[in-house]
């Protein structure tokens, strides 16, 4: 059975740093487009980042200059850097991606759990 598996979130103080990590389990053929998003209490999910199966990234404007999304292939990995956190970044975040199981099969978007990333002012 193939999940995304989250990890890395945590309580921090503003200012300081986090990794989260999100590995592909199971058999797949290909990860294509990836992403992390995150949702607050009584938001909407968004967009935080995301990364091309070229390596193409884009950013939400709130994170852009002091979060970095990567992918690892080999390792069937992505990672988000997220530096110099904020209060307003506490929310639970999720990988998202598309995946393609079989070398002839679709590509299915898959989600993770969630991670939850708690900055203290």
């Amino acid at each position: 059975q193939v999940q995304l598996v989250e990890s890395g979130g945590g309580l921090v103080q503003a200012g300081g740093s986090l990794t989260l990590s999100c590995v592909v389990s199971g058999r797949i053929f290909s990860m294509n487009r990836m992403g992390w998003y995150r949702q607050a209490p009584g938001k909407q999910r968004e967009l935080v980042a995301g990364i091309s199966s070229g390596g193409s990234t884009n950013y939400a404007d709130s994170v852009k200059g002091r979060f970095t999304i990567s992918r690892d292939n080999a390792k069937k990995t992505v990672y988000l850097q997220m530096k110099s956190l904020k209060p307003e970044d506490t929310a639970v975040y999720y990988c998202n991606g598309d995946l393609r199981i079989g070398s002839l099969s679709s590509l299915w978007e898959y989600w993770g759990q969630g991670t939850q990333v708690t900055v203290s002012s």
